[in-house]
């Protein structure tokens, strides 16, 4: 067990691990990586990669003997997986009597013999002190990569705040009482669009093998996209990357809506969960920054040497820990509310340092990805989600695609 601090029908399996599944196969795959002598494991150079992730906030108060059957996409697959729960925005411990892993068939049933218990400290209950997170012991055997894995845990005591990520554009599912061992989907009967306690998973997988974590807001959260198919741009992104034999396979979205790099509000800013929701995110080779859009249109006095101070400083944090930094340039919004030529103003000088200043280590221009050419102040209408800021699923998948593999491969 690892502590620290404040630190939705569709396929879903390739066919041989569904065959392998539901043959009874007590593992994820028809077989774990089999054992291997001390020398061999010392040469085998392996290590966690962050699969999913989701960052933390509050969602209104936790409800005792309640459980959550929550539907995550994998990006990268390995053996061994861990989970980490959350409980970042809680004021008291709370406790999990029952948490398990599993992979979904359809809704909330699961593929028969794949529902398996996970431990923490070899206990199947753990207790997650308040502003607390804790990783799970891996769990053997294999998790392929593009997979629906579900996870079930049951808290009997959890109240007070809730953590977990409000806008999940997934389909997961609540039943009162312990039913995380059911493979079936009866006792399941109310559905949530978010996810409760849970913020990563990670497996293991070949040391060659990295992730990109993408910081951002509720266009990296996916507002706006397809809700249960997975058509945010980082999905794509992790799509483009496994076609492509990409190093770097494993994908954490860590947008939140309304999210500001500044000031805190729709979640703690960019520059205060950096550490919690990017930094301990196992195998993070790259972070893709992608954030400013709030703080511009808010009209607070946020000026663009502001914004500039604040992504020098995610830079040198980042860089301090070993990681590389892409900046994504902030797209068009004119036509939304809060749009005006002097937030126009700031978003214009802070896409040229971001474009011209050589800071970050590489840049994606999402700007010139999304914007029309007969008015670069509006978003392209065929990316336009229809709000004139959020892009539809065209604009995320235009995204993904301008988004060079090879600068996530960083050194």
């Amino acid at each position: 067990m690892n502590l620290h601090p404040a630190d939705p029908g569709r396929r879903t399996l390739l066919a041989g691990l569904t065959a392998a599944a539901l043959a009874g196969l007590p593992a994820f795959t028809a077989s774990a990586a089999p054992a291997l002598p001390a020398a061999a494991r010392a040469a085998d150079s392996r290590h966690d990669v962050v699969t999913w992730a989701a960052s933390a906030d509050r969602l209104g108060d936790g409800a005792a003997d309640r459980a959550y059957r929550l539907v995550v996409r994998t990006s990268v697959g390995g053996d061994d997986l861990r989970i980490r729960l959350t409980n970042a925005l809680g004021d008291r411990p709370v406790t999990f009597d029952s948490v398990r892993a599993g992979i979904r068939r359809q809704g909330a049933a699961l593929v028969p013999g794949s529902n398996r218990r996970l431990l923490f400290g070899g206990s199947p209950s753990v207790t997650v002190p308040a502003g607390g997170t804790v990783t799970s012991d891996a769990l053997p055997g294999r998790l392929p990569a593009a997979t629906d894995l579900v996870v079930s845990l049951h808290s009997p005591d959890a109240a007070g705040p809730a953590s977990g990520h409000g806008m999940a554009m997934q389909t997961s599912y609540l039943a009162q009482g312990d039913h995380t061992a059911e493979d079936g989907a009866d006792g399941w009967r109310a559905t949530t669009g978010s996810w409760f306690y849970l913020d990563s998973v990670s497996v293991r997988a070949a040391a060659s093998t990295g992730a990109v974590a993408a910081l951002g807001d509720s266009l990296t959260d996916g507002w706006q996209s397809s809700s249960d198919l997975d058509r945010r741009w980082p999905d794509y992104l992790a799509r483009r990357l496994r076609r492509a034999g990409s190093a770097v396979q494993g994908v954490a979205n860590e947008g939140i809506s309304g999210n500001k790099v500044l000031a805190d509000g729709a979640g703690r800013s960019a520059l205060n969960r950096l550490e919690r929701d990017v930094l301990t995110q196992p195998g993070v080779r790259t972070v893709f920054v992608f954030e400013g859009v709030n703080d511009i249109k808010a009209h607070s006095g946020v000026t663009a040497q502001d914004m500039i101070a604040g992504y020098r400083e995610i830079l040198r944090r980042a860089h301090a820990a070993g990681r590389c930094v892409v900046g994504a340039t902030v797209g068009p919004f004119k036509g939304w509310s809060e749009w005006d030529p002097a937030a126009e103003s700031v978003r214009q000088e802070v896409n040229a340092f971001i474009r011209d200043g050589g800071e970050f280590d590489a840049v994606t221009d999402f700007d010139r990805v999304l914007r029309s050419p007969y008015d670069h102040e509006r978003i392209l209408p065929f990316f336009d989600g229809g709000d004139h800021l959020h892009p539809s699923d065209k604009g995320m998948q235009a995204m993904a695609d301008a988004v060079d593999p090879a600068v996530l491969d960083c050194a």
